[in-house]
């Protein structure tokens, strides 16, 4: 949040009625160099407050909160400094869990319509799969390790990893991916392919991880080219 309000000292005209003189001279090594701050904070920064969830952010606020603060007029501050990071925290934990519970129930509701329509058979666990193209080799079990090509997506059609694309399949352990492909990979023989929708308990959960929202759904497109002797 500090690095957005720099990056905003750079508008010529904010709301406190205070204007920002762009026309600066570098005087001196001090005066350099907290221009160089300035500009390296600031560059493409303020397009941050635009994800702020539930946001986008009140500029003009954050400006208010910032000069009050860098200026040391604590007097009049309205969320004191030992508790402006507190608030900070548990404002993105709270809208985290508020769109961690969408997502979820947007998953719940397309798994729901999904295990109707042809060919798609729900497990006991909840995950959902459809024989794409069914193999005649042995199926793996949970020591073995295997070599597979896969497309990750969301939801909405978006490719998030796909060995495919990388041109280079992938070869790991059942036990050290994810629980629905651990589960799914033991119900294919080898030489199969099937489309997979993994329930976020069964994928990331409520964690996520870079490339995936908390509580998604997912949707994988597995071909199981062999299982890896040692």
């Amino acid at each position: 949040m500090a690095t957005l309000c720099v990056a905003l000292m750079g508008m010529t005209v904010i709301s406190c009625g205070q204007q920002v003189n762009t026309n600066v001279s570098l005087k001196t090594a001090i005066d350099s160099v907290s221009y160089a701050i300035g500009v390296d904070y600031g560059n493409g920064l303020g397009s941050g407050l635009a994800t702020i969830p539930g946001g986008p952010a009140n500029a003009d606020i954050l400006i208010a909160g910032f000069l009050t603060a860098i200026k040391g007029d604590t007097g009049s501050l309205k969320i004191s400094p030992e508790s402006a990071s507190m608030f900070i925290q548990q404002y993105f934990m709270a809208e985290q869990t508020k769109a961690g519970a969408a997502t979820k129930a947007e998953g719940e509701a397309f798994l729901a319509a999904n295990k109707s329509k042809s060919g798609v058979i729900t497990t006991e666990s909840g995950l959902q799969y459809k024989v794409l193209t069914e193999g005649n080799g042995p199926k793996p079990v949970t020591t073995d390790r295997v070599k597979v090509h896969y497309t990750g997506k969301h939801l909405d059609g978006t490719v998030f990893d796909s060995s495919v694309q990388r041109g280079e399949p992938a070869t790991f352990g059942l036990l050290g991916v994810i629980a629905g492909w651990t589960e799914v990979l033991q119900i294919m023989p080898v030489g199969s392919k099937y489309q997979v929708w993994i329930p976020s308990d069964l994928a990331y959960g409520p964690s996520g991880s870079q490339t995936i929202k908390p509580n998604s759904t997912l949707e994988f497109e597995i071909d199981l080219l062999e299982i890896v002797k040692e």
